[in-house]
């Protein structure tokens, strides 16, 4: 009993106002840090890295897209609609009969905040529930914000929390969850499901998903853009103290390049043509017995670090959604794809090739692709 009193103890901030989705949408959990200098350039913050700097204590310059690449994701975002609103209704459908009315969405800052907004809106206009949806941050070797979790509990002491994110790669984000729910329960004696909701599981490492495709979700082509305007989430003892919540920047000053809500908006449109083939694939995964959890993606990028020599595991990034991040924003080695000819390759084939990195096929990929960090020394993100 008392460590559960502990969760109601102490002082926590109010949420920040920041991001660019309308205020019903999401409520940001995070310390607003838009005011501190944190960018550093790709091939510094590359070494930095790797060699041991935690990737969390800075940030990545925003990529600044061509024209080209802009009119490549709005052609990608029409093409995809349809199958990104239906992952989302077959995500909300297993979500709201696991999880009951009185869910709460916890969306894992950036990349599952789109997701959770979406979701969010799906079950208000099919199931008629207004749930609250947050956007928390987790950070690889840090664990989660418990302030974040504090926060909700307090706010909604019957609620059901659902983690969500965007997709999956070979699944180090769900570890990080699966050990910080540990955490969490031996400290304050809360037992929290660990569950990781995502449209795309390539990786086979969540149980709630709404395919196991590894298709191009537009909102990996870009960064804060379509994300609300808030930047990769910070950690560091000079910035957040013991009451604050993980930090991130809102860069209020891409306004005008901002494509968060037609993003979602777009998707959105699309629900009510998607939903009853969702819901027929939401009953036949519920009605599946059998645990859906193999990890079968970590086994292949074993494989590949085997293959190709490569000493760190995290240098490997698989998946459409993390090979189009490691074009964005870290330094890419090269490009390992399925076919070249796989139509989900699209934008990945025109970062590469706007980046000069080198392109090869890996036959039998579990993943469409997979984006290799060019090696340099120590530990990568």
């Amino acid at each position: 009993m008392n460590q559960l009193l502990s969760i109601y103890e102490g002082n926590l901030a109010q949420p920040s106002s920041i991001g660019s989705y309308k205020p019903e949408d999401v409520v940001f959990l995070l310390k607003d840090l838009s005011n501190v200098e944190l960018e550093r350039g790709t091939e510094d913050r590359e070494e930095a890295i790797q060699s041991g700097t935690h990737y969390s204590e800075m940030l990545p310059i925003e990529y600044r897209p061509s024209d080209d690449y802009i009119q490549l994701y709005r052609e990608t975002l029409l093409a995809t609609a349809n199958k990104v609103a239906e992952a989302v209704a077959v995500v909300s459908e297993q979500i709201v009969a696991r999880r009951g009315k009185s869910v709460v969405l916890a969306s894992l800052a950036r990349a599952g905040t789109p997701i959770g907004v979406l979701i969010k809106r799906y079950l208000q206009t099919f199931h008629g529930l207004d749930v609250p949806h947050y956007s928390i941050s987790i950070i690889r070797g840090k664990g989660i914000d418990e302030n974040a979790l504090k926060y909700m509990l307090r706010r909604h002491p019957d609620g059901n929390i659902q983690f969500v994110d965007g997709w999956t790669g070979k699944g180090a984000i769900r570890k990080v969850l699966i050990e910080a729910c540990g955490s969490f329960y031996d400290r304050y004696g809360v037992r929290l499901n660990d569950d990781l909701a995502v449209l795309a599981d390539p990786g086979c490492c969540s149980a709630t998903y709404g395919t196991r495709e590894d298709f191009l979700i537009p909102s990996a082509c870009l960064n804060s853009t379509v994300s609300g305007l808030v930047s990769r989430t910070v950690l560091r003892d000079d910035l957040i103290g013991p009451d604050d919540y993980h930090g991130a920047k809102f860069y209020r000053e891409l306004a005008e390049d901002d494509l968060s809500n037609e993003y979602v908006d777009t998707i959105e449109a699309q629900s009510e043509a998607v939903r009853e083939a969702a819901k027929a694939k939401a009953e036949q995964l519920l009605s599946d017995g059998e645990d859906p959890v193999t990890w079968q993606g970590e086994q292949d990028i074993r494989a590949i670090q085997r293959d190709y020599g490569i000493a760190d595991v995290n240098l490997v990034k698989p998946g459409v959604g993390e090979t189009t991040r490691v074009l964005l924003r870290r330094v890419p080695w090269k490009i390992l794809v399925d076919d070249k000819s796989n139509p989900n390759l699209a934008p990945i084939l025109l970062l590469a090739a706007d980046r000069g990195v080198p392109v090869e096929e890996y036959p039998e990929l579990t993943y469409s692709c997979c984006g290799i960090i060019k090696p340099l020394k120590g530990e990568s993100e």
